[in-house]
């Protein structure tokens, strides 16, 4: 199962979902108390700023519901083959 969470309220999740056609479920979390309790609220660099705010980041939770891995700092691009290749890597 696929999951995203970010901080955007849900109206703002659904255009983003539709606007990018992803086949998993985005969850809000307005309050940020996941990302205070996954630890990923970090100091940012704005424009010469710094700034509180939530670093994406990717949790990959085994069927146990313990972290098994984790992904810091994550880009977009080419992400999805990355966590794809660590899932199906031989152990």
């Amino acid at each position: 199962m696929v999951l995203g969470i970010s901080a955007d309220p849900p109206d703002k999740q659904k255009k983003f979902e539709e606007k990018y056609g992803l086949p998993y479920t985005l969850l809000s979390d307005e309050d940020k108390k996941v990302a205070a309790a996954f630890d990923v609220i970090k100091e940012k660099n704005m424009y010469g700023r710094k700034v509180m705010g939530i670093e994406r980041t990717t949790f990959v939770i085994g069927a146990d519901g313990r972290i098994a891995r984790i992904f810091p700092k994550v880009k977009a691009e080419g992400h999805a083959e990355e966590v794809l290749a660590a899932l199906t890597a031989k152990k």
